[in-house]
């Protein structure tokens, strides 16, 4: 089972209700626009991040089509996180989200477009593997309240735990249990590559300790994988530069490494941006829960 179908049974669960925050939804006080390589197709992609009106939360505009990142729209897909309506697809969203989250915008448009106009997919550029540079853009232009289209503002719900949710597959699982603010926690474990080995980081996601401690942290990638990924279509615009690699045999053959369990703590940035996805209506997406998760999930 996938996040995204734990995130699905987690939503179809009945488990859950929709609280106040106290808060006011907010959005972007200017427009971000990057460009860069992919990860794996290897294209340039564009974004363009336009503030959005409240109520109408966080959606991809791909051709003329709009794609909400919403768990409803979420396609399986191997190693990203993918969005797909009406036979487009909007891949490796995750780091995105993640800090679009993270940093408190609520609402915007993400325009995103390949340089080949021929193609129905498209994904978001890696730069260096982490959410560094989303998170800059987004300190750049700052933030503010988000007005609907009537020119109100919109009171920011969250999901609230009522009872604890678990899913399992194999040795892999995630659980969550209901608490008074946001708690994540990721394990991996990789006993056949012993410089990462088994690893687990935990923090509260949404203060401030996100920009410190996870957003910086790059994906990671085995290097004995690299070349069946590579068979599979995937990577074709991975490196050096946008992510940190690890032989089972010699050991990490980019560093030094941000933090001694950097892959573990990008496993969080991940999560992060994929429970993003349960968000509606400019709402809040994390539950206010205190979620684990360990290998894959």
């Amino acid at each position: 089972m996938r996040l995204s179908a734990a995130i699905n049974s987690f939503k179809s669960s009945n488990l859950i209700s929709w609280k106040t925050t106290g808060k006011l939804q907010q959005t972007l006080a200017g427009c971000i626009e990057l460009s860069g390589k992919t990860l794996h197709s290897g294209k340039v992609s564009k974004v363009k991040i336009w503030p959005g009106f409240a109520g109408e939360g966080r959606y991809f505009e791909f051709h003329s089509n709009l794609i909400p990142a919403s768990i409803d729209f979420v396609r399986e897909s191997l190693l990203c996180t993918t969005l797909c309506k009406d036979g487009y697809k909007i891949r490796t969203v995750e780091h995105l989200l993640s800090a679009l989250e993270a940093k408190g915008i609520d609402n915007c448009r993400i325009q995103i477009q390949s340089l080949d106009s021929e193609d129905t997919e498209v994904e978001v550029p890696i730069f260096d593997g982490s959410a560094n540079a989303w998170v800059e853009a987004i300190e750049q232009v700052g933030r503010k309240e988000a007005l609907d289209r009537c020119g109100n503002n919109v009171e920011k719900l969250a999901p609230y735990l009522s009872e604890p949710f678990y899913v399992s597959r194999n040795d892999s699982f995630m659980v969550a249990f209901p608490a008074s603010k946001v708690h994540i926690s990721c394990g991996i474990d990789f006993p056949k590559v012993p410089a990462i080995g088994c690893q687990w980081f935990s923090s509260a996601a949404l203060d401030d300790s996100y920009e410190k401690h996870i957003a910086c942290s790059r994906t990671f990638c085995i290097y004995e994988e690299a070349e069946h990924m590579c068979s599979m279509g995937l990577i074709k615009g991975g490196s050096l530069d946008n992510a940190i690699v690890c032989s089972a045999i010699r050991g990490w053959l980019n560093p030094p490494l941000r933090f001694p369990d950097e892959p573990c703590r990008h496993k969080v940035l991940d999560l992060i941006g994929d429970l993003s996805l349960f968000a509606r209506s400019g709402s809040r997406g994390i539950p206010m829960a205190r979620v684990i998760s360990f290998k894959g999930f």
